[in-house]
């Protein structure tokens, strides 16, 4: 019996993330970046730079967007679709 890993990629962690989702009324940017950085703690990309992933994977599949991580910038939240 041979044990195969299968490394998951940021990018497929991101578009699996979204594509569970999809019949969400809309995906939560904050949630999706902490559910990523649980699923893969060593994960060295910033938060916009999740965001901007997390935000291209939901145009991709069509899934609204709530850019509601809190940043230095903005604490308001924002909805898209």
């Amino acid at each position: 019996m041979t044990n195969a890993f299968h490394a998951i990629t940021l990018e497929k962690a991101a578009e699996a993330y979204v594509r569970s989702r999809g019949k969400a009324r809309f995906l939560s940017i904050a949630q999706a970046i902490r559910a990523i950085r649980t699923l893969m703690p060593a994960c060295k990309a910033s938060d916009q730079e999740l965001e901007e992933m997390l935000a291209a994977e939901c145009i991709v599949h069509g899934v609204p967007v709530a850019f509601d991580a809190t940043t230095a910038d903005s604490a308001e939240t924002r909805l898209y679709s």
